[in-house]
């Protein structure tokens, strides 16, 4: 093992002990560090918060403002006692979402959060840092999960939507990062018409216009005629998919957009017609071509699919160990 006893890894987050201070922990403490927006990540409660400003505004609208609020500035250092500093990258997950370079004594420890490597017009893209340690997610981490293209996917979405002009396509996708991908992605497959909402989504796709990201037209389906939006595209929360809400849609054509929508299994236990493998998160390929970039002297394996990741860097001749983190969900893919 390498000398990193100033980090330690408990079930309830990643906890610098000499500066009491946590990264993403699953319940409210004096002091955080948070890597990006999603809720399994980014809870409320926490007395001081270090996020970069997008993280801390998705944040205030999700929770209401944290007591001290401290926005990270990419790439640079911020003390945080015991001879510990910590820099933010960016992590290309969603917008403002950011891995956390920890350095002590000269040790470099990165803690990735989650993270993608494909292209995404919503946020900046991964950019890789070299250390020793790397805690890494592992959400998709089974040879069986790579991700298609996004742009075949677009294709199917839209060629659905001309194939049955008299309904329309009801697209779950979650409402932080997903469902603004999702529209950007259409906007840059050369879909300029608007783009309908659920009420849940109509918030945060407003915060993402604020920061900086064009979403392009975007209307609320509450109001709308039935006959105004057969043949439209319309965005929802998963749950929203087989609710009593989609019933006012015309004979809508169920779609889903998550990396899951790999495993048949589960677009079949949502009863979606038109699965859609669009992931906010790095599949197989990406997680292990991002360690053989970095080749830490030792790779930590958090919220994911631990066990085989933890056995590919072993074949690797790296050192490795599952963190069993608790408190992580599905909720962003």
């Amino acid at each position: 093992m390498t000398g990193t006893g100033w980090i330690s890894a408990t079930p309830t987050g990643i906890h610098l002990p000499g500066a009491d201070v946590w990264i993403d922990p699953s319940q409210p403490v004096a002091h955080a560090l948070i890597t990006h927006g999603h809720a399994d990540h980014a809870r409320g409660g926490h007395g001081r918060v270090i996020a970069t400003a997008e993280t801390a505004a998705i944040m205030a609208l999700r929770y209401g403002q944290a007591p001290e609020t401290q926005h990270a500035v990419l790439r640079q250092p911020i003390a945080l006692g015991d001879g510990i500093s910590a820099s933010f990258y960016p992590a290309g997950h969603v917008l403002g979402s950011a891995q956390i370079l920890l350095e002590r004594g000269g040790e470099r420890v990165v803690v990735t959060g989650d993270y993608k490597r494909r292209q995404d017009p919503t946020c900046l893209p991964f950019e890789p840092v070299p250390c020793d340690v790397l805690i890494t997610e592992a959400t998709f981490g089974l040879p069986v999960f790579i991700h298609p293209p996004i742009a075949g996917e677009m294709a199917r979405l839209l060629q659905a939507r001309a194939d049955h002009p008299d309904r329309c396509v009801l697209v779950g996708a979650y409402a932080l990062g997903k469902a603004q991908r999702v529209i950007a992605e259409l906007r840059q497959a050369g879909y300029g018409e608007p783009i309908f909402l659920h009420g849940a989504l109509a918030r945060m796709c407003a915060l993402y216009e604020e920061l900086g990201v064009p979403l392009g037209p975007l209307e609320l389906v509450e109001g709308q005629k039935r006959d105004k939006l057969a043949g439209q595209i319309v965005l929802a929360p998963p749950s929203a998919l087989n609710d009593r809400w989609s019933r006012r849609l015309p004979d809508p054509i169920t779609a889903m957009a998550s990396g899951w929508m790999r495993v048949r299994q589960r677009a079949v236990q949502r009863n979606v017609e038109l699965p859609l493998i669009i992931s906010d998160h790095a599949d197989w390929a990406e997680l292990t071509d991002t360690i053989r970039e970095l080749r830490p002297a030792e790779v930590w394996v958090t919220h994911g699919r631990e066990e085989a990741l933890v056995h590919w860097c072993q074949t690797q001749q790296l050192r490795a160990r599952a963190l069993e983190l608790i408190g992580h969900e599905e909720e962003d893919d």
